[in-house]
């Protein structure tokens, strides 16, 4: 039964025995661009769970410094279609006359605060620009996926030190890892990856990326635009990220364990209602 928030995606779970997929179906969490608009200006773009969204943006505004408790207006929420990909939403809410500059130095400066790849933008259309589509299709087997998974666990050295760190690996369709990096954040790790795989000459389109991390939009975003074919993550994607995977046809490899993993079914991701 399905739940606010969270989507149903079909799957296939293969062994590394060997043994014929099998077909089955996963909940994962929704994710969507969520506009924040304060006095009817553009101050960023975050990706969320769409449900309390009221809550979401009140917390936001006090996490910022940009206002107290009881000067956060009433929240006005709008749906916004990104057909293929699904809906975002534009939260407009008004602040005292005083509150506002702040945003509008952020404005003129439209700078973004990290490496995600959406703080940054200014609305919901430009968070889902469409990606160029993957060029190829990986031939890695899942007994080469597990390769890859263990040679990545062995590799992470300062993980292993700190307990505290992600891992993007990058490894031939065999399974050997050719690069690894590692950062306290998914979304740093794979820019790290995809930086050494450039500065050595590596083609991302020759294997597939591994990660120790949920699978997000982010990551299916910069996967795509490295041109990577296959990205394998050992916790579960949102639906966000499914949906531009999808349409850009990288193929997903999510849950990976060490007895399996789930490849998200390509032809049709969602189930229907």
């Amino acid at each position: 039964m399905e739940m606010p928030g969270a989507i149903a995606i079909n799957t296939w779970r293969h062994t590394y025995d060997g043994r014929p997929a099998e077909a089955g179906s996963v909940a994962i969490p929704a994710e969507a661009p969520i506009a924040i608009e304060t006095n009817g200006i553009a101050y960023a773009v975050m990706m969320a769970t769409p449900i309390e969204i009221e809550d979401f943006v009140t917390g936001f505004l006090m996490a910022e410094g940009l206002a107290l408790p009881d000067e956060v207006g009433d929240v006005a929420v709008h749906a916004t279609s990104g057909e293929q990909w699904g809906t975002g939403y534009v939260a407009r809410v008004n602040l005292p006359g005083e509150r506002l500059g702040p945003i509008l130095e952020r404005a003129r400066r439209r700078v973004g605060d990290s490496s995600c790849g959406i703080c940054g933008i200014e609305g919901v259309e430009a968070a889902l620009r469409p990606l160029p589509p993957v060029e190829r299709a990986s031939s890695a087997t899942p007994q080469a996926i597990r390769r890859g998974l263990e040679a990545m666990r062995e590799g992470q050295v300062l993980g292993q030190r700190t307990r505290a760190t992600h891992a993007a690996a990058f490894c031939d369709e065999q399974g050997r890892v050719l690069a690894l990096r590692e950062d306290v954040g998914r979304h740093n790790a794979l820019d790290k990856l995809v930086g050494a795989l450039a500065r050595q000459g590596i083609s991302p389109t020759t294997g597939f990326i591994v990660m120790t991390s949920r699978c997000s939009y982010e990551l299916v975003e910069k996967t795509v635009r490295a041109g990577c074919p296959l990205l394998v993550t050992i916790s579960a994607p949102s639906d966000l990220a499914v949906r531009r995977a999808a349409a850009a046809g990288l193929a997903l490899g999510v849950v990976a364990r060490d007895d399996s993993m789930l490849m998200v079914d390509p032809d049709r991701p969602f189930v229907e209602d």
